[in-house]
Protein backbone atom coordinates (compact mmCIF):
# COMPACT_ATOMS: atom_id res chain seq x y z
CA UNK A 1 0.00 0.00 0.00
CA UNK A 2 1.38 3.41 -0.92
CA UNK A 3 1.04 6.31 1.51
CA UNK A 4 -2.00 8.59 1.16
CA UNK A 5 0.22 11.67 1.46
CA UNK A 6 3.81 12.75 0.93
CA UNK A 7 5.67 12.88 4.24
CA UNK A 8 9.04 12.92 5.98
CA UNK A 9 10.26 11.82 9.42
CA UNK A 10 9.37 15.11 11.08
CA UNK A 11 5.80 14.79 9.74
CA UNK A 12 5.48 11.36 11.36
CA UNK A 13 6.63 12.76 14.69
CA UNK A 14 4.36 15.80 14.42
CA UNK A 15 1.34 13.65 13.57
CA UNK A 16 2.14 11.32 16.48
CA UNK A 17 2.39 14.33 18.82
CA UNK A 18 -1.03 15.71 17.89
CA UNK A 19 -2.62 12.25 18.05
CA UNK A 20 -1.20 11.82 21.54
CA UNK A 21 -2.16 15.33 22.69
CA UNK A 22 -5.73 15.08 21.43
CA UNK A 23 -6.60 11.46 22.23
CA UNK A 24 -4.14 9.68 24.53
CA UNK A 25 -6.98 8.90 26.93
CA UNK A 26 -8.97 7.30 24.11
CA UNK A 27 -6.37 4.60 23.48
CA UNK A 28 -4.85 3.53 20.18
CA UNK A 29 -8.14 3.53 18.23
CA UNK A 30 -8.97 7.05 19.43
CA UNK A 31 -5.51 8.25 18.49
CA UNK A 32 -5.85 6.63 15.06
CA UNK A 33 -9.16 8.41 14.53
CA UNK A 34 -7.55 11.77 15.27
CA UNK A 35 -4.85 10.80 12.78
CA UNK A 36 -7.61 10.07 10.22
CA UNK A 37 -8.85 13.63 10.57
CA UNK A 38 -5.38 15.13 10.10
CA UNK A 39 -4.55 13.04 7.02
CA UNK A 40 -8.05 13.65 5.61
CA UNK A 41 -7.44 17.39 5.87
CA UNK A 42 -4.15 17.04 3.97
CA UNK A 43 -5.90 15.31 1.06
CA UNK A 44 -9.22 17.20 1.25
CA UNK A 45 -10.15 19.14 -1.83
CA UNK A 46 -12.39 21.86 -0.41
CA UNK A 47 -12.29 25.57 0.34
CA UNK A 48 -11.68 25.36 4.08
CA UNK A 49 -8.58 23.19 3.62
CA UNK A 50 -7.27 24.49 0.28
CA UNK A 51 -4.03 25.80 1.78
CA UNK A 52 -3.23 22.75 3.89
CA UNK A 53 -1.30 20.19 1.87
CA UNK A 54 1.13 18.97 4.52
CA UNK A 55 0.78 17.58 8.01
CA UNK A 56 2.50 20.67 9.41
CA UNK A 57 0.15 23.07 7.58
CA UNK A 58 -2.88 21.14 8.86
CA UNK A 59 -1.73 20.91 12.47
CA UNK A 60 -0.59 24.53 12.70
CA UNK A 61 -3.60 25.97 10.86
CA UNK A 62 -5.01 28.72 13.09
CA UNK A 63 -7.43 27.36 15.71
CA UNK A 64 -7.35 23.87 14.17
CA UNK A 65 -6.42 21.73 17.19
CA UNK A 66 -6.65 22.59 20.88
CA UNK A 67 -3.84 20.14 21.68
CA UNK A 68 -1.20 22.23 19.87
CA UNK A 69 1.10 23.81 22.44
CA UNK A 70 -0.26 21.73 25.32
CA UNK A 71 2.24 19.85 27.52
CA UNK A 72 1.47 16.45 25.90
CA UNK A 73 1.98 17.94 22.44
CA UNK A 74 5.42 19.21 23.42
CA UNK A 75 6.60 15.89 24.87
CA UNK A 76 8.60 13.38 22.82
CA UNK A 77 6.73 10.48 21.24
CA UNK A 78 7.67 6.83 21.47
CA UNK A 79 8.07 4.17 18.76
CA UNK A 80 4.48 2.92 19.18
CA UNK A 81 3.02 6.41 18.76
CA UNK A 82 5.11 6.91 15.60
CA UNK A 83 3.92 3.52 14.35
CA UNK A 84 0.30 4.63 14.79
CA UNK A 85 1.00 7.86 12.88
CA UNK A 86 2.56 5.87 10.03
CA UNK A 87 -0.52 3.63 9.90
CA UNK A 88 -2.63 6.73 9.21
CA UNK A 89 -0.21 8.03 6.60
CA UNK A 90 -0.22 4.60 4.95
CA UNK A 91 -4.00 4.72 4.57
CA UNK A 92 -5.52 3.25 7.73
CA UNK A 93 -9.04 4.64 8.15
CA UNK A 94 -11.80 3.60 10.51
CA UNK A 95 -15.38 4.65 11.20
CA UNK A 96 -16.59 7.03 12.45
CA UNK A 97 -13.50 9.00 11.35
CA UNK A 98 -13.08 7.47 7.87
CA UNK A 99 -14.19 10.66 6.10
CA UNK A 100 -14.16 13.02 9.09
CA UNK A 101 -12.56 16.43 8.79
CA UNK A 102 -13.43 17.62 12.30
CA UNK A 103 -13.82 16.28 15.80
CA UNK A 104 -14.71 17.66 19.17
CA UNK A 105 -14.79 16.41 22.71
CA UNK A 106 -18.00 17.79 24.23
CA UNK A 107 -17.28 16.14 27.58
CA UNK A 108 -18.29 12.98 29.34
CA UNK A 109 -21.93 11.99 29.13
CA UNK A 110 -22.67 14.94 26.83
CA UNK A 111 -24.51 14.21 23.60
CA UNK A 112 -22.69 14.99 20.37
CA UNK A 113 -24.25 17.89 18.51
CA UNK A 114 -25.67 16.71 15.16
CA UNK A 115 -23.76 19.50 13.41
CA UNK A 116 -20.39 20.99 14.23
CA UNK A 117 -18.59 22.16 11.11
CA UNK A 118 -19.85 19.15 9.22
CA UNK A 119 -22.44 16.50 10.03
CA UNK A 120 -22.04 13.97 12.83
CA UNK A 121 -20.59 10.72 11.52
CA UNK A 122 -20.35 9.09 14.93
CA UNK A 123 -18.73 8.98 18.32
CA UNK A 124 -15.83 7.10 19.82
CA UNK A 125 -15.55 7.38 23.61
CA UNK A 126 -15.53 11.14 24.31
CA UNK A 127 -14.86 12.29 20.74
CA UNK A 128 -17.53 13.21 18.21
CA UNK A 129 -16.46 13.02 14.54
CA UNK A 130 -17.86 15.11 11.70
CA UNK A 131 -17.70 14.60 7.95
CA UNK A 132 -18.59 17.12 5.26
CA UNK A 133 -22.32 17.08 4.66
CA UNK A 134 -24.40 18.25 1.73
CA UNK A 135 -23.64 21.91 2.51
CA UNK A 136 -19.85 21.46 2.31
CA UNK A 137 -18.42 20.39 -1.00
CA UNK A 138 -15.30 18.39 -0.25
CA UNK A 139 -13.56 15.49 -1.95
CA UNK A 140 -11.45 13.09 0.07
Amino acid sequence: MSPRIIYNDSDVELLARIMKAEALGEGEEGMLMVGNVVVNRVVANCDVFKNTRTISEVIYQKNAFSGVGQPLFNQPVNAKEKELALRNIDGYRIEPATNALWFKNPGRNVTCPQQFYGELSGRYKNHCFYAPGAKIKCDL
